[in-house]
């Protein structure tokens, strides 16, 4: 029997805000343990919370950029659970009433555009971190990161495969990313996922018994994770026995997935209104306002790429996974004219380097006012291609502009013709059985010599010029 794949993933994101969710405590990432904590977060008796009105702000911006309704009367609530890291003994969260719903997300596997439903978007705090010490084998708590406002985006059961899952949460990064609500930094915890996956037969309409693998904080484990489960729920209902439904940790090192404990249920939670918050009204005059500051969104980047630019839509989805990037292919077209020329020399050239150096975009040592000089200088016949890219990897190293460096290095390109005719000449003269060859009609010879003067050149000389008078030459040596 063959089975489909029904995936949905709960994705956390840590909001970029100063303070916490309903306190005035840090919200920063790091600083020694339990630095950053104060009544609130610690639930002390009388200490009560107040709503972060930037967080609320961001849950808007993400609930627009998603085409989620935003419910205009929101509430909090309190999910009851009991861990060291969670001190009031209860997490403040949202349950029936959350701030956004029925939404979605578009994205491309290659060339083919997938929309993901979401469920909802809801505001809540996160919990603190629990530390073993093998040392002592006791285990420690950090309260640094309790409270911190988080946005949990709830997607509809529609991804059906491990590798659409990853690039549905790649999708959810960049947005956040442009939105500028979250640095998506997955290595410090600013996202990460739960993945809920079942298996059922194909054609089935009722969903499977469904596992839950928590916390998973890269695209590559998502990957490995449901790959995993996929094929041991696989083996499980082909040998006729039952999927539990429980909670699972993905083991990296393993590459297996794990019993954490048996699945909760809503009910599980006991939640209620929280008595200590009043609910959140959220004007339609709030609502426009944050509409006119979204900014630019990665689909509108892409599509003015393909049809204002006439790239391909491989290259602007490219371009466009960063903000950062594409704002810097702009600022390249600016100086040199040449959006073909400026997105090869981007993805290509300056991708590759940054890559190599393990850089990032921001910290690229190319200016985008240097690169599209350089490519300014290829296209005026300053200097060759071939020259180009010994000047980028120079411009890359030292920040030089690349007239400093043609200069300082005699690398301008030849292009009189006088002076290429002359080393043509002399090159025919110096080669008389290729020459004879090449009048007699051998064409490959005709490359020999191309190289023969770009040799000649230091590869100095325009290939243009020099495969224009290499024929006008052979045509008068023929007469």
């Amino acid at each position: 029997m063959d089975y489909e794949t029904v995936i949905g993933l709960e994705v956390h994101v840590q909001l970029a805000t100063n303070s916490k969710m309903f306190c005035n405590a840090s919200a920063a990432y790091g600083g020694e343990p339990n630095e950053f904590i104060d009544p609130v977060t610690l639930g002390l008796p009388g200490a009560l919370p107040v709503t972060n009105k930037r967080a609320v702000e961001f849950a808007i911006m993400l609930g627009l950029a998603t085409n989620c309704e935003i419910r205009r009367f929101n509430r909090f609530a309190r999910k009851h659970y009991f861990y060291p890291d969670l001190p009031k003994g209860y997490q403040i969260s949202q349950f029936d009433e959350p701030i956004c719903e029925r939404g979605h997300v578009d994205f491309y596997m290659g060339d083919t555009k997938r929309t993901i439903g979401l469920k909802r978007i809801h505001m809540e705090e996160d919990a603190g971190k629990n530390i073993h010490d093998s040392r002592t084998n006791a285990s420690l708590v950090d309260l640094n990161r309790a409270g911190v406002p988080l946005l949990e985006i709830v997607s509809e059961p529609e991804i059906r495969s491990p590798a659409e899952a990853a690039a549905y949460l790649r999708s959810i990064r960049q947005l956040v990313r442009y939105l500028g609500i979250s640095d998506g930094n997955m290595e410090e915890g600013s996202l990460r996922c739960d993945a809920n996956i079942s298996l059922r037969p194909v054609g089935e309409l009722k969903f499977g018994t469904r596992t839950e693998i928590k916390n998973l904080n890269s695209f590559k484990f998502v990957e490995r994770a449901l790959e995993y489960e996929i094929a041991r729920q696989t083996s499980i209902l082909k040998a006729g026995q039952e999927v539990i439904q429980q909670t699972l940790l993905f083991d990296s090192g393993a590459g297996t997935t794990r019993p954490m404990r048996s699945k909760e249920e809503s009910a599980d939670y006991r939640y209620f209104p929280d008595p200590d918050l009043p609910p959140v009204v959220v004007e339609e005059s709030w609502i426009r306002e944050v509409q006119r500051s979204l900014p630019k969104l990665p689909a509108e980047w892409a599509n003015e790429l393909v049809s204002e630019f006439g790239l391909s839509l491989y290259d602007a989805t490219v371009l466009t996974t960063e903000r950062a990037s594409v704002e810097f292919y702009h600022q390249v077209v600016a100086a040199c004219g040449n959006a073909k020329a400026a997105c090869n020399w981007v993805t290509s050239e300056l991708f590759g380097m940054l890559n190599k150096a393990s850089l990032v975009i921001e910290e690229t040592p190319v200016s985008a006012k240097d690169l599209g000089e350089l490519i300014k200088l290829i296209d005026t016949d300053v200097i060759s291609g071939k020259i180009a890219k010994s000047v980028f990897e120079e411009m890359f190293s030292t920040s030089k502009d690349p007239n400093t460096i043609i200069n300082e290095k005699g690398l301008k390109q030849l292009s009189n013709d006088e002076d290429i005719i002359k080393i043509v000449r002399a090159e025919f003269d110096s080669n008389p059985e290729q020459l004879t060859g090449y009048l007699g009609g051998n064409e490959r010879l005709h490359g020999f010599f191309v190289g023969q003067v770009m040799k000649a050149t230091g590869g100095q000389a325009n290939p243009k010029k020099v495969n224009e008078l290499i024929r006008a030459e052979a045509a008068n040596r023929k007469k």
